[in-house]
């Protein structure tokens, strides 16, 4: 098995090591793929006696979902072979059976819980992505059919229904919010799809970003969860749901306890809107934001470090509607504070389409107030994208760096438009700050410490009027590969 789990969510880079897998995805059977990694045994904490009595209360809510969905090109999965198919025979656990109508399509399991006696499931959006049929077994060995009454990419949630000719039985929605570090929980869900499995761990940190969308606020966990536990009930020792088991991040595509739960207090808002049936809206902008580190601050005479930076304002969007510029500091949306950038992401994703909203925003040392018709995040846009931090964590206390001018010949090197003003950085000095922020040979500068620039000699004449001004770092918005970002760059010390 690859190092690379592949997955129906976007996979987040954590280092140059490992790639998280952005989803316990579905097990998709394959006996290759189940027997390659196993499901280390969770332990309980000494002295902190047994979980039976959650198990027997929370185990029967807990459904096994079985998704077909078409194979696509390039994308196929093989069903389960026959010795597989065996040793779970031979072990008593049942499996589904492959039809000959089945052929051309792939079978997935994930997991979910029933959160009402009428048989509404809550589950992982990836678990039924692109499903034409939906099966639900419950604890007892019941089938019953299933229909997606709404799921949301963006929060990778979705909602499902089952007719049964009795109450089902359910569990509880808990409060994430009360969580701390260290307290024990249980993992519950069909791992691999050997039936339903528990597992016990601790939470081991909150509000862990992964980069997959502006929901990342992960619970992450130590318990052990596979592929196949997508879907399933995070519970707290009071048998409460306090968090969706989504992703994992793995070397070897098994467990090494390192998971990651959708915390219940954000899903339970989301799942009361799915209830309803209808699509979740999620409010779009389009600016591209990164962090506001000190020498950003120091830049552009912000006294704080929190807000989100605007490196770029698409055209035609909410945002250039509103009169955004690159260069603002967005500190306020609504009644609410914006103190990172993945901060405004989810701001912006909870707004309705339409909705009019006040920016307070930081520009030319001073705060603006603008108003903003949030526009419709589509899945051609983007909302409030965080850039990655592109090598601003500075090293040292000038800039080292030489410019040219862009002419024809450089501007078709560098894939540029006519209308591209500014400088193109044609040397960096190795041993200089804009070396440490980041800067690169080919990058292009567009504008210095807000300020528009139309060649190399305003480049430098910015610059120089920023250090005379005694500022002790310089803001240059760069383009690179057709990105724009923010770097600030602090001058050389004596």
């Amino acid at each position: 098995m690859s190092n690379i789990i592949k997955t129906h969510r976007k996979a987040a880079m954590l280092g140059a090591a490992f790639i998280i897998a952005a989803s316990c995805a579905p097990f998709v059977y394959s006996g290759s793929q189940a027997l390659a990694a196993g499901n280390e045994p969770g332990g309980v904490l000494a002295g902190s006696g047994s979980f039976a009595s959650v198990v027997d209360m929370d185990k029967p809510a807990v459904v096994t979902i079985t998704s077909t969905m078409k194979e696509t090109a390039g994308g196929q999965q093989a069903p389960m072979d026959e010795e597989f198919r065996h040793f779970f025979e031979e072990q008593g656990i049942p499996v589904p059976k492959q039809s000959p109508k089945e052929s051309g399509h792939a079978m997935a399991l994930g997991s979910g819980f029933i959160i009402s006696p009428d048989g509404l499931i809550v589950t992982n959006n990836h678990v039924i992505d692109k499903a034409t049929d939906v099966k639900v077994t419950l604890d007892d060995g019941t089938e019953l059919p299933g229909k997606v009454v709404a799921a949301d990419p963006k929060s990778d949630l979705a909602v499902v229904r089952v007719k049964a000719d009795k109450p089902l039985p359910t569990v509880a929605w808990g409060d994430s919010d009360k969580l701390k570090l260290g307290d024990q929980i249980l993992a519950i869900g069909n791992p691999f799809g050997i039936g339903t499995t528990v597992t016990a761990g601790i939470v081991s940190a909150r509000g862990r970003d992964l980069h997959s969308g502006p929901y990342d606020d992960f619970i992450q966990i130590d318990a052990p969860i596979n592929h196949g536990n997508s879907g399933g009930p995070l519970v707290d020792r009071d048998g409460k749901v306090v968090g969706i088991n989504t992703a994992i991040y793995s070397p070897n595509g098994g467990s090494v306890g390192v998971g990651f739960a959708i915390p219940s207090d954000q899903a339970q808002k989301i799942v009361a809107r799915l209830e309803t049936g209808k699509a979740i809206e999620h409010g779009y902008l389009g600016v591209q934001i990164q962090p506001v580190t000190s020498d950003v601050a120091n830049a552009v005479g912000y006294s704080k470090t929190q807000g989100a930076l605007v490196a770029n304002v698409s055209d035609d969007t909410p945002a250039a509607r509103a009169g955004l510029k690159s260069g603002d500091i967005i500190m306020r949306l609504g009644d609410q504070d914006v103190k990172t950038p993945h901060d405004l992401s989810r701001l912006v994703a909870d707004l309705a389409p339409g909705a009019h909203e006040n920016l307070d925003v930081w520009r030319d040392g001073k705060n603006v107030s603008l108003t903003v018709t949030v526009g419709d995040n589509d899945n051609d846009q983007q909302v409030a994208s965080a850039q990655e931090d592109q090598g601003e964590a500075q090293k040292s206390a000038s800039i080292g760096i030489g410019l040219a001018n862009l002419t024809p010949d450089i501007r078709e090197q560098l894939h540029l438009s006519g209308r591209t003003d500014g400088a193109v950085v044609a040397s960096v000095n190795p041993d200089k700050p804009a070396a440490d922020a980041g800067i690169q040979t080919g990058d292009v500068i567009v504008s210095v410490n807000d300020k528009h620039v139309h060649d190399a000699s305003d480049v430098k004449k910015l610059v120089t009027d920023a250090a005379k001004s005694g500022k002790k770092s310089v803001l240059l918005l760069i383009e690179r590969n057709g990105a724009k970002t923010f770097v600030a760059v602090p001058f050389e010390r004596a």
